[in-house]
């Protein structure tokens, strides 16, 4: 056998057996006399001694051709450790060697293998093999794995069942673009890759399970965003015979089994917010409730001044930033800076300080008196103290701008406490959204979303006021799950399709087989997806998603370790019947 124990279980009580282990060459410190090796796997490091009056010559020359990275296998005894180390669980021991095998040699990394390391993200991705070596990648997957565990337990033992459903499936003009993949016996015609189970989760009701789950890969091929994957994993839930409150019931429970096997935290309460709410409070329909500076809208007291911005604007809005009357005009200029980059895009910030003396200090105070103010104050929860940014401009674009610069805020305070966590359930979203470029609504989740019953009638009068049976839930300030109950009749179904702008024989083309199914006794029910990659970044205290993902993609949506995507040589393009239309193609742009 290769090993007796890995390198992180030997201790104090293992002094004097004869052990074999194997691994990587961690470092290498040759004293001529006396060699040590910290050989490491994913379990740990454990020192070997190659001593000059104990260990045979043969087996110290070859130690010292020994390399980082090169692959071994020892064997020897294990004695207590002269000078120990209670930085690791192995420390009060090292292994006598007295065998050595080289099981391969390596290259010399092109970067150090070390918890901080001097290779830059891009190099890392390129030998993502290696950089799972390091401990922070390596520890984020096996935190993973145990994440994922645990979902599997809790869900089993509230009686659901795993299914999975297939990869290649149709395609959808709903949602985001898909990945198409071309059919070779099918001519002409493509398959999908799902952006998620969502009909077939649904059918599976239809089929009598009523409790189904699935850790399942999505696709979609969106525009890339810093921490946007093209392929992204959710937990993927419906539950049938249920209403809102049960499966809001099931996912808190889960949650809350999460936060307490995975983080030692126990959670009380889940607060619930409607999406108007979440949006005039904090700009955003998953906001951070970790701590305050909520939105204070200052039309009533900010307008009819002769203030011209703030006249002109349909909102003007602000927060009150804890301590911040003590920045300096410098400190505020950067603010002012950061807002009017293009990715938050600002005019301008308006700002007062209100000072310990309970007197304000504002960069408009030739329109606005201390009364004035005062009332900023007020509207904002503003303490003597704190110092009041204003934004103004559309209601929905300085929502988001003020929104991302409280964020930014909270990061700068240090608001944002990685090991503290706030769940919130985000309710009652509007069902549809109108698009001015196709002039038509959009399901503002997606198609098979019920509308709330007691709008239903609003469907037909005034489509804009209807609220989804929908929910969100949110934790520290990122959408980790999302739901609602499904529609199950087909007459309802067909109205909601009408409703996105599909004529009968679209709806029939596009999704038949769900309104066919539905005539056949579906059952009320719905489900909710958890983002397993965000979730467990934010279980981890990380922002990042990528070092939780075993091979992500680049900004790019590139693989740059195995350098996809990648072109097709002409016969496999022919096979698929797709060289044809890729020559016409590039012939009708070169004329």
């Amino acid at each position: 056998m290769y090993r007796s124990h890995t390198n992180g279980e030997l201790n104090i009580s293992n002094v004097g057996q004869e052990v074999t282990l194997s691994g990587w060459v961690q470092k290498i410190r040759d004293k001529g006399f006396m060699i040590w090796v910290d050989l490491r796997d994913r379990y740990g490091i454990t020192q070997l001694i190659f001593d000059a009056d104990r260990t045979e010559e043969a087996i110290i020359e070859k130690a010292k051709t020994l390399g980082r990275e090169f692959v071994v296998q020892v064997k020897g005894t294990v004695i207590e450790r002269q000078s120990k180390n209670d930085k690791i669980p192995t420390g009060e021991i090292e292994i006598l060697v007295s065998e050595l095998e080289l099981l391969n040699e390596a290259k010399l990394p092109p970067f150090t293998i070390e918890d901080e390391t001097d290779g830059g993200e891009e190099l890392r991705m390129k030998y993502r093999y290696l950089d799972i070596r390091r401990n922070p990648v390596k520890d984020s997957l096996i935190f993973r794995s145990k994440v994922t565990q645990e979902v599997r337990n809790f869900l089993s033992n509230e009686d659901f069942i795993e299914v999975e459903t297939p990869y290649l499936i149709k395609s959808t003009p709903e949602g985001a673009r898909d990945f198409v993949v071309p059919s070779r016996m099918n001519e002409g015609q493509f398959y999908a890759l799902p952006q998620s189970p969502q009909t077939f989760k649904q059918l599976l009701m239809v089929g009598g399970m009523d409790k189904y789950f699935q850790i399942v890969k999505c696709f979609r091929d969106e525009d890339l965003r810093a921490d946007r994957q093209p392929e992204f994993t959710q937990i993927d839930c419906e539950m049938a015979f249920v209403e809102q409150e049960d499966i809001l019931s099931i996912f808190e429970g889960l949650t809350r089994h999460l936060l307490k096997k995975v983080n030692n935290v126990e959670i009380g309460d889940f607060p619930r917010m409607s999406f108007d709410h979440a949006m005039k409070t904090y700009g955003n329909d998953k906001p951070d409730i970790r701590f305050g500076m909520e939105f204070g809208e200052l039309n009533e007291v900010a307008k009819h001044r002769e203030f011209k911005i703030f006249d002109e604007a349909e909102l003007v809005v602000g927060i009150a930033v804890p301590g911040g009357a003590s920045y300096t005009r410098k400190e505020i200029d950067k603010l002012i800076a950061w807002v009017k980059r293009p990715q938050i895009g600002a005019f301008g910030m308006v700002y007062a300080k209100y000072n310990e003396d309970g007197t304000f200090k504002s960069s408009v105070d030739k329109f606005f008196n201390q009364e004035d103010l005062a009332a900023w104050a007020e509207k904002t929860g503003a303490k003597p103290g704190d110092l009041i940014c204003v934004l103004s401009g559309p209601t929905n674009k300085v929502r988001a701008q003020l929104s991302a610069l409280r964020m930014e805020l909270a990061e700068r305070l240090g608001l944002r406490k990685p090991n503290e966590f706030a769940p919130l359930w985000v309710v009652d979203f509007p069902l549809l959204e109108w698009d001015e470029e196709t002039e038509r609504y959009h399901a503002m989740h997606h198609p098979f979303t019920a509308p709330k019953p007691e709008d239903f009638a609003l469907l037909d009068t005034d489509p804009a006021k209807v609220r989804a049976n929908a929910y969100d839930l949110v934790l520290n300030g990122n959408e980790i799950g999302g739901g609602s109950i499904r529609i199950h009749d087909k007459e309802t179904q067909a109205l909601m399709f009408n409703h996105l702008g599909f004529t009968p024989e679209e709806a029939k083309e596009q999704f038949g087989f769900l309104l066919n199914a539905f005539e056949y006794g579906a059952p009320p029910h719905g489900g909710l997806a958890f983002g397993l990659d965000r979730l467990v970044a934010i279980l981890a205290g990380k922002e990042t998603i990528r070092d939780f993902i075993a091979f992500p993609k680049n900004n790019s949506g590139r693989d740059v370790m195995i350098d996809a995507p990648s072109q097709l040589d002409e016969a496999q393009l022919t096979e698929l019947s797709l060289a044809l239309n890729i020559k016409e193609k590039v012939e009708s742009t070169e004329e």
